[in-house]
């Protein structure tokens, strides 16, 4: 990196990163096997070094997050950093012949798509022409086929599927009165604000 975009100041070479939990991951079926998907998701976040984190709610397939939901996924995190001891050592895993190999692939495919996008004339072309979606695509694409023809199984949906599942979950509903209140806000803030 600092070759590579002339960076003078060391701060500004430092790996510093957000992680997400994976929303993609989340399945409609059998739901609280989200919570389980989500925490190990953030452990891997934490283990691998990463300064933010947010946690996805277990009901998010299905609709904006429950307050419920929301908090649970606030515990998770909160499980993790307090509770699991994961956060007392500094980088738990290095060492890890497994842990860096897959590092070391994951940086050569990363390396690979740079140059790739940078062939192209960068990443405002690559947006242009269309690449970033096509890969999303395809990669959304591949993953449904994994799941048709049981080359990647999922619990409670590929395997150990209940077929009289019933949606036993409070889901968040926008009532009415909550969406024009929302919307009178929206036209305050909009009428308030500096234009400028």
């Amino acid at each position: 990196c600092r070759e590579r975009f002339g960076a003078e100041n060391e701060r500004s070479t430092w790996m510093r990163f957000h992680t997400q939990t994976a929303g993609v991951s989340l399945t409609a079926q059998q739901p609280l096997n989200n919570l389980t998907r989500v925490a190990i998701q953030a452990l891997a976040g934490v283990l691998g070094g990463t300064q933010s984190l947010h946690t996805d709610a277990h009901d998010e397939a299905w609709a904006v997050p429950s307050e419920e939901a929301a908090l649970l996924a606030l515990r998770q995190q909160q499980i993790i950093a307090e509770e699991s001891g994961v956060a007392n050592t500094v980088d738990p895993l290095a060492g890890s012949y497994f842990v860096e190999t897959l590092t070391n692939r994951t940086e050569q495919a990363a390396w690979r798509y740079i140059a790739q996008v940078d062939a192209g004339g960068g990443m405002v072309r690559a947006i242009e022409a269309g690449f970033p979606q096509t890969e999303i695509a395809d990669a959304a694409y591949e993953q449904a086929r994994e799941l048709e023809v049981h080359e990647r199984e999922l619990v409670g949906v590929t395997r150990y599927a209940d077929p009289n599942e019933e949606l036993r979950i409070p889901l968040l509903e926008i009532t009415p009165e909550m969406e024009r209140r929302h919307l009178d806000r929206l036209v305050r803030v909009r009428a308030e604000r500096d234009a400028d």
